[in-house]
């Protein structure tokens, strides 16, 4: 499965949820690529920084900022990974419009606040575009760096505008603001391996990855 983690919004956590993705898929014995596709290499630095700790599994992490090069890539060693995840930057870049005709999945980060959730509509264009090129791209907003509150205003308001927006689906699994994910991001780790351990973060890493792979559970 081929994933793009994008938005053409700056600063809504795309790096943090790829990075978060990509090592929780190898955590479940998946072999995973992690592509960067922004210019500023956060991504690939948190892995390095994950690989010089030694921690394991390790996870494999190549950078292409530019649209060509990143196609060619992924169509030359697809077969070789059983998930390419791609973290796309915050902007209308070559690099984001060949990953979406490449994805099998695209998820976009949206903080809730109004200029967050008009940034939609641009990623909505996008997708028409990625459509009009290949079928099947299933598309995915979640709401990132969500309010702490369970039931803030502004969390729910921004939900439901994605409901103007139908390309996307919501995911009614928000990401909130929580210390666990800056701390893991900047470690290369997923939260589950943090210590001290943080509940709440887990499972909401957990459900969010349930429903982007399609993962069935029980109760």
């Amino acid at each position: 499965m081929i994933i793009t983690v994008g938005n053409t919004k700056g600063g809504v956590g795309k790096t943090t949820l790829a990075v978060q993705l990509a090592i929780y898929r190898a955590l479940a014995g998946r072999d995973v690529w992690l592509i960067d596709g922004d210019r500023q290499g956060t991504a690939a630095a948190a892995i390095a920084a994950r690989a010089e700790a030694g921690r394991v599994p390790g996870i494999a992490c190549a950078q292409y900022a530019d649209g060509a090069a990143l196609r060619g890539q992924v169509q030359q060693q697809r077969d070789k990974w059983q998930d390419i995840i791609i973290d796309a930057g915050g902007r209308d870049s070559t690099a984001l419009r060949a990953a979406l005709v490449l994805s099998d999945v695209l998820l976009v980060p949206f903080a809730p606040r109004s200029y967050d959730v008009w940034a939609l509509e641009d990623m909505a264009a996008l997708v028409d575009e990625a459509r009009s090129v290949r079928d099947g791209l299933c598309c995915f907003a979640v709401l990132n760096q969500a309010d702490p509150g369970e039931r803030s205003t502004d969390n729910a308001e921004a939900a439901a505008a994605v409901a103007d927006v139908p390309q996307f689906e919501y995911l009614s699994t928000p990401i909130r603001r929580r210390k666990a994910f800056s701390n893991a991001g900047g470690a290369g780790l997923a939260v589950c391996e943090l210590s001290p351990r943080d509940p709440k973060a887990i499972a909401e890493m957990e459900e969010l990855a349930a429903h982007v792979f399609n993962i069935k559970t029980t109760v």
